[in-house]
């Protein structure tokens, strides 16, 4: 017969042992922490480096706050000044990412780019081991956004001294931009007003075949900032020209809806600009209310008779003459100037006869439009909802992130700044004390090996419980 036992909440008990394992891993870090600074202490040089007494830190991880002490030095430099350095976190990297694993910074950057700070505090707070404020989750994305800036403002200088270094070879790349509007808030609001135009660029190879009548965009690369145009518009070529070799791009194909801040694309030969065919069939259904009109105007655009089409809306806008038909007129004359500043991209890339190069296997060229998806995807899904309102300065941090997560490129860019590596030998011995090879030496016939188990002083009673044995 077996005795009934208490019943047990086996939420809390999940709750509870994930808490513990978290604490044990902390242990493990801080124990490999701290042995790898005793190294470096005996292996310094004793004659640059001068012992200062250890100095109580923490780790911020997603097993949870690891607190651990490392060594002070002193040293003098080429002028002969004092400084002071914990030769612990050059070897880790740690000023990257501050007192943050990369792990934590990482999962914080990739929630952030889904839900509001508040929310990205609640949930790495409840998945994690660490607990973190709302404000901190902003921090980190600051910091994280600041160092973006620095490595594509590098890149945009590499690029204009034609010194980059992308390796990605491609003949063809097509470019869109567009802009968002976003609201702003404080200072800036007082500065530029309500709201503030936010530019967005995409560059991509083509299209690649996903499914039945799908495609998605390959090799697509983007950037987003307030600042103004020119300084965009360098910041757009650094970020092609970090992944793209653009030595090998032979042709441009350039897609926008015709705004002015565009037009500095335009300045090399081999850029090939196109009005965006959305934008374009929306300005006609917008400025001309006559339906037969407008099907003329589609005729003339279909038979790339520019010239001709110019001429029809002009004669449309004179043949107004009644005080009833001045809007209708105004508006005719709208359509006139838009179509005669953007004459060279009318007609659509694939109908003027370009001999374009071969496109990479498994790779399509499709009919341009889709900065529109991109600028929901990239920028207004997290920017725009809940009312939400920006500083040009954080707005700036978070669209960085928000352009390398869509892209992919989130977890390389983490990758190249913000390494933290112990060496190999102290995964080796982690992996050492966890293998379950090692348990044939110690668990024999009646071992209880929960006795033997580094539970955390604090969790005394899971050792109670897995302590506890079934009564027949």
């Amino acid at each position: 017969m077996i005795i009934p036992q208490p019943s047990v909440d086996i939420a809390r008990l999940e709750e509870e042992i994930f808490k513990a394992v978290c604490e044990i891993g902390c242990n493990l870090l801080r124990e490999a922490l701290e042995k790898y600074d005793e190294e470096l202490m005996q292996s310094r040089d004793k004659s640059v480096y001068r012992h200062k007494g250890k100095k109580p830190t923490s780790l911020k991880t997603t097993m949870g706050e690891v607190p651990y002490s490392r060594v002070l030095y002193e040293f003098e430099d080429e002028k002969g000044e004092a400084g002071r350095v914990y030769l612990l976190d050059q070897a880790l990297g740690m000023a990257v990412c501050g007192q943050i694993s990369k792990v934590l910074a990482e999962k914080i950057a990739e929630t952030s780019c889904e839900m509001s700070y508040r929310k990205t505090a609640e949930a790495i707070s409840s998945m994690t081991g660490q607990t973190i404020s709302h404000g901190g989750a902003w921090n980190v994305m600051q910091s994280l956004g600041e160092q973006v800036d620095q490595r594509e403002k590098s890149d945009a200088l590499l690029a204009k001294q034609d010194k980059s270094k992308g390796e990605h070879e491609v003949e063809l790349l097509f470019e869109e931009q567009d802009g968002v509007y976003l609201n702003l808030q404080g200072k800036d609001r007082e500065k530029h007003g309500f709201m503030h135009e936010m530019k967005v660029s995409i560059a991509y190879e083509g299209a690649k075949k996903t499914g039945k009548d799908r495609y998605n965009l390959s090799g697509k690369v983007a950037c987003a900032n307030f600042e103004p145009a020119s300084d965009f518009l360098k910041r757009k070529e650094g970020v092609i020209a970090a992944y793209y070799n653009v030595d090998e791009i032979n042709m441009r194909i350039f897609n926008s809806d015709g705004a002015n801040w565009m037009k500095g694309n335009l300045a090399d030969d081999t850029v090939h600009y196109q009005l965006d065919t959305f934008h374009r069939n929306k300005a006609i259904i917008e400025n001309i209310r006559d339906p037969e009109m407008r099907n003329i105007l589609y005729k003339l655009l279909y038979n790339k008779q520019i010239d001709k089409l110019l001429d029809v809306i002009e004669a449309y806008a004179n043949s107004m003459e009644d005080a009833e038909d001045l809007q209708e007129e105004k508006k005719a004359r709208a359509l006139y100037t838009y179509f005669q500043n953007n004459k060279d991209g009318l007609i659509l890339y694939k109908r003027r006869g370009l001999e374009l190069p071969k496109p990479p296997e498994d790779i399509a060229y499709r009919n341009c439009g889709a900065m529109e998806s991109n600028i929901f995807s990239l920028i207004g899904r997290r920017m725009k909802r809940r009312r939400a309102n920006w500083s040009i300065k954080g707005g700036n941090n978070i669209a960085r992130m928000l352009t390398l997560k869509a892209t992919g490129l989130l977890h390389r860019t983490f990758s190249s700044f913000a390494s933290m590596c112990l060496p190999e030998r102290y995964g080796q011995e982690i992996e050492t004390t966890l293998s379950a090879a090692k348990s044939p030496r110690r668990v024999g016939k009646g071992y209880n090996g929960f006795a033997h188990a580094e539970i955390p002083p604090t969790q005394k009673w899971m050792k109670d419980l897995f302590a506890l044995k079934p009564i027949c």
